[in-house]
């Protein structure tokens, strides 16, 4: 029950991020880390739904079990709970480190993409100098759930 409360307020955050993010159009950068934040939390919210589909939570399956058996009785298959944990996990990182990029003025949210998978995070896209290539990298580092990161930065100096 405590992993579903966790959910659902991860889920809160990035709609509400989004939310933030699509009442700022003017900058595009927020617009594009508010998109993928919004993809993040849908991915988590659609995990969750096919959960409850497995487990036959609606109405019509309670209710026909309660006639026949006059219980409700679920078991929770260990792999798929995890499978769910960790795909939360990783939107939470993934969502924690653009949220990091978009606070860091020399660090463009835009231009990085972030994607995590079990705990291992790659960064990909372009930054301005070969420092911010560690910068980017030590933001991820320091991101609860961020286990590694791997990074295919490009250097690409920005035009005046």
């Amino acid at each position: 029950m405590r992993f579903f409360l966790t959910l659902l307020i991860g889920i809160a955050l990035g709609i509400a991020a989004v939310w933030y993010f699509n009442h700022n159009k003017n900058n595009s950068q927020f617009a594009t880390a508010g998109q993928e934040i919004k993809s993040t939390a849908q991915n988590a919210g659609d995990a969750l739904a096919d959960k409850i589909r497995s487990w036959k939570l609606d109405r019509e399956s309670i209710t026909n079990e309660l006639s026949r058996t006059g219980k409700v009785m679920r078991e929770k298959a260990d792999s798929a709970g995890k499978a769910l944990k960790d795909a939360t996990a990783d939107a939470r990182v993934t969502g924690a480190i653009k949220a990091k990029y978009v606070k860091d003025p020399e660090l463009s949210a835009w231009d990085i993409h972030v994607s995590t998978t079990d705990g291992v995070v790659t960064l990909s896209g372009t930054v301005a100098t070969p420092e911010l290539i560690g910068k980017a990298m030590e933001e991820a580092l320091d991101t609860d759930g961020a286990q590694q990161v791997i990074s295919t930065l490009q250097v690409k100096p920005k035009s005046n």
